[in-house]
This record gives structure tokens, C-alpha cells and sequence, in this order.
């Protein structure tokens, strides 16, 4: 919601993090933690002073949610055996080509990220 926010205001002034959170009902703590890690990421900045607050850096379009979810879930696959980034063999199947739970985990993974990966910021929007 704060990414979006800020891609609402992207080529404006930057936008304090109070009225972020008041205005997308965040706590406000919460919300610093999050903006922290962005800027940290380099998909924001901030600007000090009185016309200071926060700006995203990349244009909305160019920014897929596919990215923004691997950056605060870690992985878009919920099992770690049909994971792209933080792959880790399964513990309890031996032979994971032959797991009909992982199939179909695998598949869930595949639709989520063609789906994540296509959508941006700028549909959010």
C-alpha cells in the first residue's frame, strides 16, 4: 500500500511517511521498518527539511510486484522444494519428481510468478 502511495505520487514532491500512514491507515512504526528496507533496496529515497519525506525512484511501470513480494516474503513458492531463489531439498520425500504435493505446489508457484511478474506497480494504480 506505501508503494503504491508512492507510485501515485511519483514525479511529485516527496510525500511525509505521517501522511502515508495516515492516509493508508499503517501504523506508523510498521511503516518505517518497510520504508527502510525499501530504501535499503534502492526502490526509494528520502529527502531531509521542510519539503522532505519519501519518493520512489523507479517509475511505476517498471517496478513488478513479483520483486516486491520476494523482497518481503523471500520466496513467491510456499514449500521451499518448489522455491526459485531459496530452493531447498524436501525433508521428507526422497524423490521429489514423483511428489504429487509438489506438483501441484510447483504449479501454484509458475501461475503466481507469470502473474506477479506481468502486473506492476503502475496497475496498482
Amino acid at each position: 500500500m506505501a508503494l503504491a502511495r508512492l507510485a501515485r505520487e511519483y514525479g511529485n514532491e516527496p510525500v511525509l511517511i505521517r501522511d502515508i500512514a495516515r492516509d493508508e491507515r499503517i501504523p506508523q512504526r510498521f511503516l518505517e521498518n518497510i520504508l527502510l528496507e525499501l530504501k535499503r533496496q534502492g526502490w526509494i529515497n528520502s529527502r531531509l527539511g521542510k519539503s522532505g519525506g519519501y519518493y520512489l525512484i523507479r517509475e511505476p511501470r517498471e517496478v513488478c510486484l513479483s520483486d516486491i513480494v520476494r523482497i518481503f516474503e523471500g520466496s513467491i513458492g510456499m514449500l521451499c522444494c518448489v522455491s526459485e531463489h531459496s530452493y531447498q531439498p524436501c525433508e521428507f520425500f526422497k524423490n521429489e519428481e514423483e511428489c504429487k504435493i509438489r506438483k501441484v505446489f510447483f504449479e501454484l508457484r509458475e501461475a503466481s510468478c507469470r502473474i506477479l511478474s506481468q502486473k506492476t506497480l503502475n496497475d496498482l494504480i
